[in-house]
Order: C-alpha cells, then structure tokens, then sequence
C-alpha cells in the first residue's frame, strides 16, 4: 500500500528493543545513523520509514500497535520508542488515542527528541509570514485556498536541503563523527529521500501535522498521563531555525511534563565547544545528546520492577 510505513529491522540479542519514528525528513534510518552501535547494545533495532508516495496516520498508528503487540506476545519485550521532531506528535497521538479508549500501551520507555505535536509549534496563529526555515516550507502545505504544486514541492525539498548542508558544514565536527566515505553515504540516503518524496506524500504528511492536537488541550485528568513508562524529553539548545517561539508543545513539555508523563525528565542539549546543537540534530551533535540518551537506557536496565501490560484493544 502507498501509504503504509516500511518498517526495516535490525536483529539484535538484547531485552530492550528501540522502535525508531523520525522527523519530517530524513528516514528513521538515517535519524539514528551514528547512534545505531549504541542503540544494537541494548537490542534490535525497528525503523518506520514513511512512505514516499502517501500517509496515513491512522494506518502508520496501527502498525505501530501491531509492532509494540508482537514484540510482547512473541518476545515478551517491552520497547523503547525513540521518537523526533513529528515523530514526537505522532506517538503522541498514538497514545492520547489510546487513552480515550481505555487501552494502556505498555512501554519500556520513551524518547521524545525536539517535540512538534501540532502545526502551531511551527506556524504561530496569526502569523503573516513564518519565521523559522520549516514554517515556510510546510506553509503553503496548510493554505486552504491553494493545493500545493511541484514548484511547492521543489521549494520544500531545496529548503530541507539547505537544512541538511548546514549541519555539514561543519567539518571539525564531521571528522569526529565519522570518516569521508560515511558522510558521502549518509548525505547520500538523504538527499534521496528528500528527491523522491512526492507532492501527494509531502502534502499528506503536512495535513496529518494539521490534525494532531495541541497538547495543550488536552490537559484533562481524563486523559493524562499519556504514559506511566520513564520518559526522556530532550531540546537542543537552539530550536529556533524550526520551532515557533510560543511553540504549545514546548511550554507544555517544560513546564508540565510530569503531568502528561510521571515519570519523565526534561533536558536542554547544549554544545559548548563547537557550533549551538539545533532542532533534533542527531546526526551532527550525537556527541551531545548520546550521554542523557545512554543514562536513561541505563537506568531502564537498573529499573526491573515494572509490571507488564499489554498491548489489548477494544472489543469490537
């Protein structure tokens, strides 16, 4: 099907198993490209790449409950769901949905990187014209009056690219994280994604941004938390360039994360010695974000005591 995600896998020995969601762009694979050694110590490792061609929420939701309930029923393991940028909005979701029905998903765990919940963490209300780099790619995508074209198209990929190229930039970095031949593969893997998403599949992953809601509300009793699973909420230090500056997911996040997630933790990722960390750049500041990543898979292991409830829905 078009719109169904391509899930890839990496077996691995191990009790923590890490379902990886990405951002708008790139593919989960290439998300977590320098932190998969890290990620394969713990377990295996499963990518939900979208689909070039299409999306489906409700269909990429239901693949992700029908991952989380073989991993329990036929492994008797609990996952890690490590999640970026849209990512975030779409576990979100998946969660205050389940919710609303009753339904308790059990996790290990949960990483929220750079969290975009809703299409006003990009685009301020009222606002006449965007100022962050993913605001004016995504905002012709939301106009109601006007279908986006190729030339919409071709505008969001050269500003996806330039995203990219500026995070490559820096050299010293780079010869840190990785050698010439890596860097050429991975720039590589993206610029294909970024070429081959098509009009339909770049329009329908903008509109399911446009139906997720703020969290903001829905901060009831009724349907918080959204998980009792230890949760890692992380920054960086310079959001700017993609999130808005009364972004509704971040000052919920930071100011009441423990409501929406108990037993979460809240962190800004800073670079003191180089260029500022950006918007969930897991590629060109691993070495940032990778010691509160590693402490909070280390305290899942040192943290037994959790009871296992699985996956189960509703009756028909």
């Amino acid at each position: 099907m078009h719109q169904a995600a391509n899930i890839l896998h990496e077996q691995r020995k191990g009790p923590v198993p890490t379902i990886v969601l990405g951002g708008f762009i790139p593919d989960a694979t290439e998300q977590v490209y320098l932190m998969r050694g890290f990620l394969l110590k713990h377990g295996s490792i499963y990518y939900l790449n979208y689909p070039q061609h299409g999306f489906s929420i409700d269909l990429l939701l239901a693949q992700l409950d029908d991952l989380v309930e073989e991993l329990a029923e036929a492994h008797g393991q609990r996952p890690v769901v490590f999640a970026v940028s849209f990512g975030c909005g779409l576990v979100m979701e998946w969660l205050k949905r389940a919710r609303r029905v009753g339904r308790r998903i059990d996790l290990r765990g949960l990483i929220l990187i750079s969290p975009v919940a809703c299409v006003e963490d990009l685009l301020a209300p009222g606002e006449a014209k965007p100022t962050t780099l993913l605001g004016r790619a995504i905002k012709p995508y939301v106009d109601p009056h006007k279908l986006p074209d190729h030339a919409t198209v071709d505008k969001s990929r050269a500003i996806f690219t330039k995203m990219f190229e500026s995070g490559a930039q820096n050299k010293e970095s780079l010869r840190v994280l990785m050698t010439r031949e890596e860097l050429h593969q991975l720039r590589g893997a993206v610029m294909n994604t970024i070429r081959t998403i098509g009009p339909v599949g770049a329009c329908e992953r903008v509109q399911a941004l446009k139906v997720l809601e703020s969290p903001s509300s829905y901060f009831s009793q009724t349907l918080l938390p959204l998980s009792e699973a230890p949760t890692l909420i992380l920054y960086a230090e310079k959001e700017s360039s993609v999130i808005a500056d009364h972004s509704p997911t971040r000052f919920v996040l930071e100011s009441a994360h423990l409501a929406y997630f108990p037993k979460s933790q809240h962190k800004t990722i800073t670079n003191h010695r180089g260029s500022p960390v950006q918007h969930a750049s897991l590629i060109f500041h691993c070495f940032n974000f990778l010691p509160s990543i590693s402490a909070f898979y280390r305290s899942l292991k040192n943290n037994k005591s959790q009871s296992t409830l699985h996956v189960r829905r509703p009756a028909a």
